[in-house]
């Protein structure tokens, strides 16, 4: 008989004796594949922890070359890292398993918005924020606000470091519920330790190497998320193309992707959060210079389509997988449609490729986590009074403790939290897409933007997000609290604005002098 794998066959008369061959076989090639898993993710994160030892020798320049790298690195770099600290485990878990459970109309409105908003942040964010925040010497969002509107109290910095800290410990958290569902699914490991495990794996580059460690990592993911989509939608394509089976038939709204325009305006509304994503900002921070935007932007944006398309596709191809072969743990009662990648990819590759490819999910959770524990840390040392007035040594020293605290909050809201990845990431980038979205977008291209404006925006932007996530619904339709949000947050910073006193003519002036070198 054949053996799974088609490794050997073997000719027996006794029907008990082939049967037990056959499971010790099973129990032989499950432990095989294990194994192999196991060596390929090692030689994974060993290759992480060697970035992060090289980018530890390579920082020169104490705390800011932690938090931001120097201003160094150049357009691919910081457009794929952009996108995989982006995407996180969302790309390859949420959206392709949001696909699978109700077909295309989710996936395209969304995918839609957030290649929309990608471009427009690239283009009406980035040069003037890099050139913004180096005139000020700003290297942190909340820095660069509190600069922006002369705020000598730090109200303004103490505000947007409590929005950075309450979002950002929900995003990171997402990011490792997608890992431990990786370890559980892979290893058949618990999901306590399956979460110890990916925090461990994040802190430890992170700690070492800091931004350049996350921006080389991220790159590196980046291609490996990119990689293991393209291969898995194409291969999962190839393996039911001759079946006959017939998609629409098992989902018949899989292909369809009309829907109420409130719930298609609050998915496009997802593109509006990439304008207040400080994770995504950093990048246009630290980018080497304004003119590697255009080519970082042309990037970035092919790398996302590219992504996005591919992980559409491989919930499609799922559903008529499933149908013929079955993905065991995935649809039907009990199952998770976010596991959908995982089980194709195991389905469908030989151990020593699928290795790599489940090791792309583990770059999308740590692509993102990395970036926002950076962020966090970098708050608390240049935002927060007492801290942010201590010597770059003293600084990077609280930084790294920093990355271990803000991680071990996430491992208790990712242990207690029952919410899947995609709710989990909604709540989060809807609230820093409200909070500083609207703010960015006028304090760059509005000079008439006032300190009591950017306050109210901020605070308003938050609370709406919180207002509607809990308190409002429209039955029927889905309505993402982001879109509410960001409009009422935006009128709200211009009718103050114009209320309240004109900003300094010292802000005025770095205003001026920016746009003058825009022309």
């Amino acid at each position: 008989m054949d053996l799974p794998g088609n490794y050997c066959i073997v000719t027996v008369r006794d029907p008990l004796v082939e049967i037990n061959l056959f499971l010790d076989s099973c129990r032989c090639c499950t432990y095989y594949h294990q194994m192999i898993y196991i060596t390929e993710f090692l030689v994974y994160l060993v290759v992480l922890l060697l970035i992060g030892l090289y980018s530890m020798k390579k920082q020169t320049l104490g705390n800011e070359g932690f938090i931001i790298g120097g201003r160094t690195l150049g357009p691919l770099t910081t457009a794929v890292s952009a996108g995989a600290s982006d995407m996180s485990s969302w790309l390859l878990l949420g959206l392709p398993g949001a696909v699978f459970a109700s077909g295309l109309v989710e996936g395209i409105w969304i995918s839609l918005g957030l290649t929309i908003g990608a471009y427009f942040n690239w283009l009406i964010v980035a040069k003037r924020l890099r050139l913004m925040s180096a005139k000020y010497s700003a290297i942190t969002l909340p820095s660069f606000i509190s600069k922006r509107f002369d705020d000598p109290k730090g109200i303004l910095r103490l505000i947007a470091n409590l929005v950075i800290l309450f979002f950002f410990t929900l995003y990171v958290a997402s990011g490792f519920k997608g890992g431990t569902l990786l370890f559980a699914h892979t290893f058949g490991a618990t999901e306590k330790l399956s979460l110890l495990v990916t925090a461990a794996v994040v802190i430890s580059y992170t700690f070492l190497g800091g931004y350049l460690a996350v921006c080389l990592t991220d790159l590196l993911q980046g291609l490996l998320m990119l990689t293991a989509l393209v291969f898995c939608a194409v291969l999962g394509y190839v393996a039911i193309s001759g079946t006959g089976v017939d998609i629409s038939a098992i989902r018949p709204n899989a292909f369809s992707i009309t829907t109420g325009w409130i719930t298609a305006a609050s998915l496009l509304a997802w593109g509006f959060g990439y304008f207040g994503q400080p994770h995504i900002l950093a990048r246009f921070i630290g980018i080497k210079d304004t003119d590697s935007v255009p080519k970082a932007r042309r990037i970035g944006i092919v790398w996302m389509i590219i992504c996005l398309v591919m992980a559409i596709s491989i919930g499609l191809v799922g559903i008529g997988y499933d149908a013929v072969h079955g993905l065991p743990g995935v649809g039907g009662e009990g199952g998770n449609p976010e596991r959908v990648f995982l089980a194709l990819t195991t389905a469908l590759f030989h151990p020593a490729f699928a290795g790599f490819v489940l090791a792309a999910v583990l770059a999308a959770v740590m692509s993102t986590a990395d970036s926002q524990l950076l962020v966090l840390t970098s708050s608390l040392t240049e935002d927060v009074p007492g801290i942010k007035d201590l010597d770059s040594k003293k600084k990077m020293i609280i930084s790294r403790a920093g990355v271990v605290g803000f991680a071990l909050l996430a491992v208790l809201i990712a242990a207690t939290d029952k919410g899947n990845i995609l709710s989990m990431v909604g709540y989060a980038w809807g609230g820093f897409g409200a909070a500083f979205g609207p703010l960015m977008i006028l304090s760059l291209c509005w000079k008439r933007t006032t300190w009591w404006g950017a306050l109210s925006g901020i605070v308003t932007g938050a609370a709406t997000i919180f207002i509607v996530k809990n308190f409002i619904s429209i039955p029927g339709e889905y309505f993402y609290e982001l879109m509410p949000g960001f409009i009422v947050s935006f009128i709200v910073v211009v009718v103050v604005s114009l209320l309240t006193k004109k900003p300094s003519a010292e802000a005025l002036a770095v205003y001026d002098e920016t746009v003058q070198e825009l022309a």
